[in-house]
């Protein structure tokens, strides 16, 4: 069982490589195709876009074939993805190029977290925030490496390709490992879009999780940039404020099993969601320039949870008789928070526009204080639920012993 852990947080922390190494290089990017920051932006929609189409079909392929066949599959794709990234010419060869890089992660992104229900069911432990900070981690070791690329002039190519062959050999290294499900039968394999659409619960994780993403994407775009026009850092210093988000959250993801044991999910997401929303509008309302870290760190530990029990719910929920399921449901909820990492950057900079950003800033403290009552609300849903579940037992109890 300690081998399908660490096989698990170890495809956590590789995907969270690729991620943090290829949007750190953007300014090479922009250099090698000559765009400018309007055909830079409508290019990087083609990540989310490649996302969020993985994430609504990739549940499904998890039902048929399970978690490591499509974590597998994904990998590999992602080692072809990146190279193909680092040769673009054209601000429309970068949009397509993100689309296919973006499909590869979104795919992986659902594998793994359905890998991570069964180790999580298997164990009877709540370490799902435990395996989100892999990801953390991953990403700042894939943003540290960026660094070092753009820093000794290495270019797109030899970097990316660098990166493919690092998750080539660790995932063959760890896939074996992986814990396996059998594949879903019958009623089971059948695509459930019509039928989540009408669970509520699932709507309520799904806004839990999108609520985050919007924070997390509005933080990873405008934090530097408010550190320099609103607090008056140079851009070094202002670097940090993101950096200091990521390490808090993953800092605090460590000791998520813990937290978990000691309060419920529903009191994690609360508080979670209220300290997020201090720490950004502390930040925004007083005009101290070492306010920013302050904020930007409590809102990273603040939102540490709300992802990763977003979805470990979800696979709850979707559980079937067997013990086994919640991969269509972990779809479902993923592709909601994705759109997420797509809208709210533009939200952000669209109120920015009109206000200024620190009003922009104290906005997202409004998204993540959103969390709290939602919860509440995820929370009477599942309860529903179960007692629907419970009563629609009895009476087929009932019917069989007459």
């Amino acid at each position: 069982m300690r081998a399908e852990r660490w096989s698990v947080f170890v495809i956590f922390a590789i995907n969270g490589i690729v991620v943090g190494s290829w949007a750190p290089r953007m300014p090479t990017f922009a250099a090698q195709i000559g765009a400018n920051e309007g055909q830079l932006g409508l290019a990087l929609l083609g990540g989310s876009i490649g996302m969020i189409a993985a994430a609504s079909t990739t549940g499904r392929w998890c039902a048929r074939s399970g978690a490591r066949l499509v974590i597998l599959v994904s990998a590999l794709a992602t080692v072809v993805a990146l190279p193909v990234l680092a040769t673009v010419g054209s601000p429309l060869q970068l949009g397509a190029a993100l689309v296919l890089l973006g499909a590869t992660v979104g795919m992986l992104d659902v594998a793994m977290n359905v890998a991570a229900v069964t180790v999580v069911r298997r164990t009877g432990r709540p370490i799902m925030p435990v395996f989100h900070a892999g990801f953390s981690f991953g990403a700042l070791g894939g943003s540290m490496g960026a660094a070092f690329a753009a820093g000794h002039d290495i270019g797109l190519l030899d970097h990316f390709l660098v990166v493919s062959a690092l998750v080539l050999v660790v995932n063959l290294a760890v896939i074996r490992f992986v814990p396996r499900e059998e594949p879903a039968t019958g009623e089971a394999q059948r695509p459930a879009d019509r039928r989540m659409l009408r669970r509520p619960v699932l709507w309520l994780l799904g806004t839990i999780a999108l609520c985050s993403a919007i924070v997390e994407g509005a933080s990873g775009d405008w934090s530097a940039l408010f550190a320099v026009r609103e607090r008056g850092l140079d851009e070094a210093a202002a670097a940090v404020t993101f950096s200091v988000f990521c390490v808090a959250m993953a800092l605090v993801r460590l000791v998520g099993e813990q937290a978990e044991r000691r309060w419920s999910q529903e009191r994690l997401l609360i508080a979670g969601s209220l300290t997020a929303a201090f720490g950004l509008l502390l930040t925004a309302i007083v005009p101290v320039a070492a306010l920013a870290y302050v904020g930007f760190a409590l809102a990273g530990g603040g939102l540490a949870f709300a992802f990763p029990i977003a979805l470990n719910l979800a696979g709850a929920v979707g559980r079937r008789a067997d013990g086994t399921g919640g991969e269509h449901e972990i779809g479902f909820v993923t592709t909601i928070a994705y759109s997420g990492f797509l809208i709210g950057p533009p939200i952000m900079g669209g109120v920015a526009h009109l206000t200024n950003l620190e009003v922009a800033v104290a906005f997202s403290g409004v998204v993540a204080a959103l969390i709290a009552p939602v919860a509440l609300a995820a929370a009477a849903a599942r309860r529903r639920e179960e007692a629907i579940r419970e009563k629609q037992l009895s009476g087929r109890s009932v019917a069989g012993r007459r």
